[in-house]
């Protein structure tokens, strides 16, 4: 397989060239066989023809009387029997055998007494001629197989190197990268007919510019609701505080609490989907950040420090990652929750029904919960972004006795310190 190629474009480059080898064989021995056939009994044809004309003469000559001329005689020696057997039975015919170590062509017919008249015609020029011809034939058509293979390969490489920078630029689109483009060049040159390739590149190109223009008005949308959501809400919080001690206050400030966390939810998943969200790298323990995320969220959470790590990270969107991981165990999963630090290594499991399979296999979606479970799906989300802006790996999974959980990988500092 070329460098560059995937393995599945190999396969196909090769299958390719497999097809155009056979059929090029199968179309050179056709040929072949048809050329040789062809001057095959067109030499044949002349040397039976000079024979049989011998054979005349020299039964011209032995009806008279006269000396045979050489090369006839009455059942020479080396007559190939069947041919005897032929003239004895009152036929004429010919033949091609090995006489004296060269090629012959007899031609035989009868004579008084039942014998045979036969005359011999040297057949070695024509056998090498013919010898020539199919060593010509195997040498043109190996020749013509390796030309048109070579070409062939070649014009299936640039297919399958398009077909696979196309393949590329879908799964980069597949993964988020939605500026990706195939931009074939076909596709940009009108003069020229479009090939399936091109076609198929100039669809994905226009899906993908389809695509991140629905997700932009998506995204702009969402912002400007939490935005204009923002200033009211701010305003009825205020007016909720102001109301008497009551059981429908609780209930009424409880309610514009949560939509106020919804809204900045909102707002901080547009600003991680806009991608306009930056670091403020320190350096931080994990032990120590971790028991602090624990104590600010409130809950029974076990801290275990297997193995303490320093990393080089933003402390705040760490920390709302791991509190979202942490609340989401407490709110959906069951007791005993353990978040657990193992170098750069950090997991939060609780001892619930886990996660649904959906969310296993393709991440946490926004607004989607199922099992009837409350919220709106926002926390995970949110830990996934942010864990995404942290350059860490955020992996969730279901333990084997049980549980959810949730692996946040950091990464690591290889670099040397002075």
């Amino acid at each position: 397989m070329k460098p560059g190629l995937p393995r599945w474009a190999g396969a196909l480059a090769v299958k390719a060239a497999a097809f155009i080898t056979v059929m090029c064989c199968a179309l050179a021995a056709l040929l072949g066989v048809l050329v040789h056939v062809s001057v095959t009994n067109q030499t044949v044809g002349q040397a039976r023809g000079l024979a049989l004309s011998r054979l005349a003469d020299a039964t011209q000559a032995y009806e008279a009387g006269d000396t045979l001329l050489p090369g006839a005689g009455v059942d020479p020696e080396g007559l190939p029997p069947a041919l005897r057997t032929l003239a004895a039975s009152g036929e004429r015919g010919t033949i091609v055998s090995q006489h004296r170590g060269r090629p012959t062509m007899w031609a035989a017919g009868p004579v008084a007494g039942h014998r045979a008249l036969a005359v011999e015609v040297d057949y070695s020029q024509q056998s090498r001629t013919i010898a020539g011809l199919d060593k010509s034939i195997l040498w043109s058509s190996g020749l013509a197989i390796g030309a048109t293979v070579l070409v062939g390969v070649f014009a299936v490489t640039r297919v399958t190197r398009r077909l696979h920078a196309t393949a590329r630029v879908a799964r980069r689109i597949s993964t988020g990268d939605l500026d990706a483009r195939v931009d074939d060049p076909l596709t940009k040159d009108t003069s020229r007919p479009q090939d399936e390739v091109a076609a198929v590149a100039a669809a994905l190109d226009i899906m993908a510019s389809t695509l991140q223009s629905k997700l932009l008005s998506e995204q702009r949308f969402t912002a400007d609701v939490a935005h204009e959501l923002r200033t009211p809400l701010t305003g009825l919080h205020a007016a909720a505080e102001l109301l008497p001690p009551s059981r429908p206050t609780e209930l009424v400030r409880d309610r514009v609490a949560a939509l106020r966390t919804l809204t900045e939810d909102l707002l901080e998943i547009s600003r991680l989907d806009t991608g306009r969200e930056r670091l403020e790298v320190g350096t931080e323990e994990l032990g120590a950040l971790a028991r602090r995320v624990v104590r600010a969220s409130g809950t029974e959470t076990e801290v275990r420090v297997v193995r303490n790590a320093r990393v080089e990270t933003d402390r705040r969107r760490l920390e709302r990652v791991l509190g979202n991981l942490v609340a989401n165990a407490h709110k959906h999963g069951g007791p005993p929750v353990v978040l657990t630090v193992d170098g750069p290594v950090v997991t939060v499991r609780d001892h619930g029904e886990g996660y649904p399979r959906y969310l296993v296999a393709h991440g946490p979606q926004r607004f989607r919960t199922e099992g009837g479970a409350t919220g709106h799906g926002l926390g995970l989300t949110i830990a996934l972004g942010q864990a995404e802006v942290l350059g860490a790996r955020l992996v969730f999974g279901n333990a084997v006795d049980g549980g959810a959980v949730a692996t946040l990988i950091l990464p690591v500092d290889e670099s040397p310190h002075p």
